[in-house]
Formats: C-alpha cells, structure tokens, sequence
C-alpha cells in the first residue's frame, strides 16, 4: 500500500500508540470516506522514539481494533496510511521550524502525557531545541506569526489529547505566558495566539493497549508481512470537544459518524467519565481481588461481580448525575461491554495503585450525592469503602519498605499494597495488633478511616449511619468472607 498523495493538513506532536489508535484513525476513516483531505505530519516530542522505526516502514502500520459491541464481537484490521512525513527535533530543529511554512497545515494535536502540558523554568527561546512541548510548540508558532506576517487566517485548530482537566484552555494559559516572557516587545504576538488560533478542550476516551507483543508473530504470519508497529485497541471510542461547532465543517467527525461531542461544556462527560468508567473499576477492583479474583474480565465473568457491578452503576451512581437518562444508560451498557472485552487483560492489583486517592476523586462524589438526593445511604458504595480498609489490612515487613505486605483471607494468597508513604503508615498502624472480628472494633477502626479529613476533604464520620453501616460491612467480611457478604449485597 502506498501513501496517497493529500496535503499534510495536520501536525501531530506525539507518534505513540494512543494517536495513531485515535486521531490518525479517524483522520484516515474521514479520507476514505471523501469528507477531508488531508495527512499528517508527525513530531516527536521526546528525545528517544520510534519515527526511526516508522520511517523504515513508510510510515505505514496495522490498526487492530477488538471488543464486543451491542452483544458482538468486533474485530477490525486495517493498514493506516495517513502519515506523510516525521521529524525530530531533537536532530532536525529546522526541519521542525519548516513545518511551520506550510500554507496548508491548520490543525496541532497532541499527546504529550499529563505532564506534558507543563511549563519548563530551564527552557529559553534560544534552545534548539526547548525541552519542554509547550516551549517547542511557541517557537513553532512564532515562526508562523513571522513567516505569514500575523495574518489571522493562519491559525491554528488545536486539539490536545492530554489528559488533564481543560486541556486546551491551560496550553494557551502556558503559551501566552511563555510568549509574555520570552518575546515581551512583541505584544502583537501574543495578541495573535489568543485571537487567530483556537484552543479546544477535549476529552478522549479509547483504551489503547499497543503494541501485541504475545500474539505479534502470530499476526505477522496471518497478515503475510511483518509489523513492529502493529497497534492495538478497544472498539469502543468517544471524544468531547468544548467549542464552537462550526468548526466542524473543517474536521468533520461528526459528519463522518465517530462518536464525538462538541459542546459548550465539557465538565458533565468528565465527571460522567470519572464517575461511571473510573468509578465502576475502584468500586469493584478491591472488592473483587478480596472475593478471589485477579482481572476485570474474571468480574464479568462471575455471576456475582458482575451483578456488583451492574447493581452499583445503575441503581447508585448513574442516578447521581445530571446528563440525560438515555445517554447515561447508553454509556453505562457500554462500560458494562467495554470491561466484558475478552481482548483486554486488565489485572486488578494493577488498578488498586492509590487507591485512597482514587476513591476520593471517583467513588466519593457519588456516594455523597447519593445521600443527598435519596436521604439515604447507598449500599453498595458504602460496601465499597469498607472493602477498601480491609484492602488495606497490610504491614511492613521492615520500614523502608514502599509497600505494605497482605493476604486475602479466601486463599490466603499473598498481595502487596501500594500508596503514598503516608498512606502506607496510616493503615499499618491502624491495622496493628487489631482484626475487626467484633463490631466494637471494626467501629474503631472505621471511624479512624472516616473522620480522616485529609484524605477526603470533610470528616465523612459525621454522616449519619454510614460508621455503623461500613463497620458491619467490614466485621462481616473479616467474620463471613467476602463471597458471602457479596453474595447477599446482590441479591436484596
């Protein structure tokens, strides 16, 4: 296969796997369909990536998109072939800079990690180049402003797929305070980054797994040719743009049928995301390694688990949110489908890392506004904290260790729990010389956990009933095993 010729309409800093899963997916879906016209040109934003790699194989890859929709199973193969051209400037500064003489280059998009939207105190407008993305990308940009003479119809369209909160609003933030600083006699050019380019926030959503390392030979003999960048996702997609809708006419993804939003506030599908996707896992992925399980797709696989899951998201989460009811149980269906994906191996000791955090910031929410709404205490997210601290039953095995070291009662295998340092030493002293066997003592050490307002903002000790709930919850577990207290959770 060979790249058609088409104008590179896009530059994309960012060669890994979730782009090319992602946005280089949809670019080369809406060519095919004849609804743009446009290739992409890669940057690579660290020093060491795989453009090497990509360049030996014409900039071709597989895409290998499996998952189970409505009830199915999906498997989609297809070569992408939409990047046109790479650089690194890390070795080609000029060549980078050139990009910017492109008449026909209108959108950037990025993924750079979290931490890459981040301002960088070491870089200077001298650096060939600056080490940080946002330092490249003003340099970029000032060639721009430079070589077409500020005209306001050479801006650009980002779309950053970082995820932070508010991405684009905070990479224009950085980018208007880096231009203040490193070019301050040119007032006309920050003035030309705030009204000629437009900063979308996004939301992204597509679990990426990569590179298929144990199935790669496998593939390669299926497909007659041998990939090392074969990628590899989930069916499932959705991306949110907050912003003007009009400027679908240039990148028409709605048009071109992908599960995208363009909305004037995205804050209702971060906290859906955060709530049902994120919440669901934490919910369930403690609880679930205590009942003796070890992936997500042994969770939907138990008749119990997953019940757990369906009972928690539907009857006690879902109703929590404000978005319209349909397209809450649409996306909830479809998380339900998304975990079931038998293509996807997620391990819940992997996803219990910092777990005290993550249920302040995914679990907790709902729970609260459970409470206010019902006037009363939801169940199986009170269950849920429970099962947290008794997650956390663990000690150190001597005190420079980063972890803490347990074992779950139903098979006595063997687990190691990790967190911040304080949150290690908090629940090793609390658990020392104690097991929860009686109430009085589950309530000692419930109420230890609750009213710890660092971890949760608000002494959750004062809402009345949820002590006493989580306690029996917890004395319970220790007393009748995790199966049993589970068992009748789902079936009330």
């Amino acid at each position: 296969m060979k790249l058609k010729d088409r104008p590179v309409r896009i530059l994309q800093f960012g060669e890994g796997n979730f782009l090319r899963a992602f946005m280089d997916w949809m670019v080369d879906d809406m060519n095919h369909q004849g609804l743009y016209d446009g290739n992409v040109a890669l940057v690579q934003p660290l020093p060491q990536g795989t453009i090497g790699l990509m360049k030996d194989q014409d900039y071709l890859y597989t895409l290998l998109l499996r998952g189970i929709q409505k009830g199915e199973v999906i498997v989609q193969k297809k070569i992408i072939p939409v990047i046109d051209r790479a650089v690194n400037p890390y070795e080609d500064f000029k060549d980078y800079l050139a990009e910017a003489e492109n008449p026909d280059l209108r959108i950037i998009v990025s993924n750079t990690t979290e931490a890459g939207i981040a301002l960088a105190e070491e870089d200077r407008p001298d650096d060939e180049p600056p080490q940080s993305f946002p330092g490249k990308l003003l340099l970029l940009l000032k060639k721009r402003y430079e070589i077409f003479e500020g005209s306001p119809d050479k801006g650009f369209l980002f779309f950053p797929c970082e995820l932070i909160d508010r991405n684009g609003d905070t990479l224009k933030s950085i980018l208007l305070t880096l231009a203040s600083s490193w070019f301050p006699q040119e007032p006309g050019f920050s003035s030309w980054i705030s009204k000629a380019n437009v900063f979308f926030n996004t939301l992204v959503d597509r679990i990426v797994s990569g590179y298929p390392r144990d199935e790669a030979e496998e593939l390669w003999d299926e497909a007659g040719y041998r990939d090392n960048l074969i990628d590899t996702g989930e069916i499932f997609h959705f991306l949110v743009i907050e912003g003007p809708v009009e400027y679908e006419k240039e990148f028409p993804l709605l048009q071109a049928g992908f599960n995208v939003k363009w909305c004037d506030n995205m804050t209702p599908y971060r906290t859906r995301k955060v709530r049902i996707l994120n919440g669901a896992h934490t919910m369930t992925v403690l609880a679930a390694w205590l009942y003796g399980l070890e992936t997500v797709q042994n969770c939907m696989d138990d008749i119990i688990v997953s019940e757990y899951i369906r009972k928690g998201l539907f009857e006690e989460i879902i109703p929590t949110l404000d978005l319209p009811a349909e397209e809450l149980e649409e996306y909830g269906a479809a998380i339900l489908e998304r975990f079931s994906n038998p293509y996807i191996k997620h391990f819940l000791l992997s996803i219990s890392l910092n777990s005290v955090s993550k249920f302040k910031t995914r679990v907790l929410p709902s729970l609260l506004e459970y409470i206010e709404r019902k006037k009363e205490l939801p169940e199986l997210l009170s269950f849920s904290l429970a099962a947290l601290v008794f997650f956390y039953k663990g000690r150190r095995s001597n005190k420079n260790d980063t972890t803490l070291e347990a074992k779950r009662s139903v098979d006595d295998k063997e687990y190691s729990i990790k967190d911040s340092p304080e949150v290690l030493d908090f629940f090793s002293s609390l658990w020392e010389g104690k097991s929860a066997e009686t109430m009085k003592e589950a309530e000692q050490i419930m109420s230890s956990v609750l009213s710890k307002e660092a971890y949760w903002d608000l002494d959750l000790s004062s809402l009345v009933g949820l002590n006493e709930k989580t306690s029996t919850f917890l004395m319970r577990m220790v007393n009748e095993g995790v199966p049993a207290v589970m068992k009748e959770l789902v079936n009330e």
